[in-house]
């Protein structure tokens, strides 16, 4: 008898309420939370070191609110969901992201620090959005990351330290608030790998948010028992897909 452990995809996860602004008197709520995104579950603990938002050169300082949240339904456990409302009043390309601190996964033995970002244009701007920001590791969209209908080819490129990153794994996940089970387990984390050039390419299946981890080595980290540990360095990009118009546009 053979028995399996699965290892499922942890994702920073970076969910605005909208990622088109058109509403200047209508703050953007982002939320950001650490967890399993396809399986809907169970949130994990994760602090924020740093949180910039960068338009047109010019950086932000980002300041998060802290609510708590039950690491899976009717568990006592709580653990941080992290709350932002940014006020884009005026025509802009903003990327916001956020570098947590690292977290120690026991069953791998590593720790792992996702650097995420999410893209918006605010009131038609839309330049400058292929434009890397100049973080440690990073997904660089070559689609326009927020005009993607379902079915849309997403094109990304993966930095580190601005350099392209060959043959690197990207798992992709579905941010799944409706329920969907996967028939196998195989089918909950998809993985797509770089070319040598850093490129990689997935088509978006159906609409919703999507997740892409470009999983790099970070080198070692030294952890609270003062022993090395591998740190698993990820640059992340989350896009939506919007559903097909109907006919007639209903």
């Amino acid at each position: 008898m053979l028995s399996a452990t699965f290892s499922y995809a942890h994702f920073v996860v970076l969910k605005p309420d909208t990622e088109n602004v058109v509403d200047k008197k209508k703050p953007v709520r982002v939320e950001a939370l650490f967890t399993h995104p396809m399986e809907g579950g169970p949130h994990m603990d994760f602090k924020i070191k740093k949180s910039e938002l960068f338009e047109e050169g010019k950086r932000y300082p980002v300041e998060w609110k802290v609510e708590y949240i039950p690491s899976s339904k009717g568990s006592n456990k709580k653990v941080p969901k992290y709350v932002t409302n940014l006020s884009l009043n005026k025509p802009g390309l903003y990327q916001l992201y956020v570098d947590p601190e690292p977290y120690f996964e026991p069953a791998e033995g590593k720790y792992i620090q996702q650097i995420t970002k999410v893209v918006f244009s605010a009131f038609g701007k839309e330049e400058g959005w292929d434009e890397p920001i100049g973080l440690k590791v990073e997904i660089i969209p070559l689609v326009k990351p927020f005009a993607l209908w379902e079915g849309n080819l997403f094109k990304g490129r993966v930095l580190v330290d601005g350099k392209p990153a060959a043959n690197v794994e990207v798992e992709v996940e579905y941010l799944n608030t409706q329920g969907f089970k996967a028939p196998y387990d195989s089918l909950i984390t998809q993985v797509v790998k770089t070319d040598e050039n850093g490129y990689f390419e997935y088509t978006l299946p159906w609409e919703g948010w999507w997740g892409f981890s470009a999983i790099t080595d970070g080198g070692t980290i030294k952890g609270d028992d003062g022993k090395e540990y591998p740190l698993e360095l990820d640059a992340v990009i989350w896009v939506k897909a919007y559903p097909k118009p109907k006919k007639g546009g209903k």
